[in-house]
């Protein structure tokens, strides 16, 4: 179980207050939940639910283990830390199986974990799932064709639509090509046809 501590203070600050002093962590290390608020006509109560970070990310990596232990699969766990968002890369019995075709089942392994650690601890935490630099290598190559099709605007001055991606593959897209002299991006149609065309900017 992931451990909880709540804290009661006049004020939502004064909470927080008592809590980085209790655990004696910086408050962008914990993750802050407000549970109640009562008022009265002398007086007012606030409640918070605080879980630290670091027990997040064990409490994660413990969890992907036991799923993968259930499904079959022996693996081996590495955690790095980005601008504070953890990346869990797994080395496994079979990392082909566990990535699936176009990574559907690495997809559908994190939005699993998601879900449970969600309902654990009520909110949204970010975090990536990676099967032996999988992730990693995939994104790389979106952003070197999103800077080949670039060069290709600049030299042709005629706009190019890419391949229809998720939101988080657009982004890499959009950052990579976000600084560029030539060329800008723009998300066109719906969900899950979403996608970026790379237009030629105007001299």
């Amino acid at each position: 179980m992931l451990k909880k501590h709540n804290y009661i203070g006049k004020t939502y600050e004064e909470a927080v207050n008592t809590a980085t002093i209790d655990l004696q962590e910086l408050q962008v290390n914990l993750l802050i939940k407000k549970k109640e608020e009562k008022k009265t006509l002398l007086s007012k109560k606030v409640s918070i639910e605080v879980i630290e970070k670091r027990d997040i990310k064990e409490y994660l990596k413990n969890l992907i283990k036991s799923l993968l232990k259930d499904m079959g699969f022996k693996a081996e766990i590495e955690i790095t830390i980005n601008n504070d968002v953890p990346t869990y890369r797994l080395y496994s019995n079979n990392d082909s199986l566990l990535i699936g075709k176009d990574g559907k089942n690495l997809k559908a392994l994190t939005i699993v974990i998601n879900q449970m650690l969600i309902k654990e601890i009520g909110t949204n935490y970010h975090f990536f799932i990676d099967v032996n630099d999988y992730q990693e290598k995939n994104d790389r190559n979106i952003e070197n064709l999103a800077r080949r099709l670039a060069k290709e605007v600049k030299n042709t001055k005629i706009e190019v639509k890419m391949d229809s991606m998720n939101s988080y593959q657009r982004r890499l897209v959009h950052n990579a090509l976000n600084n560029n002299k030539y060329v800008y991006t723009e998300s066109t149609g719906e969900e899950p046809n979403r996608a970026v065309i790379i237009k030629p900017k105007k001299d």
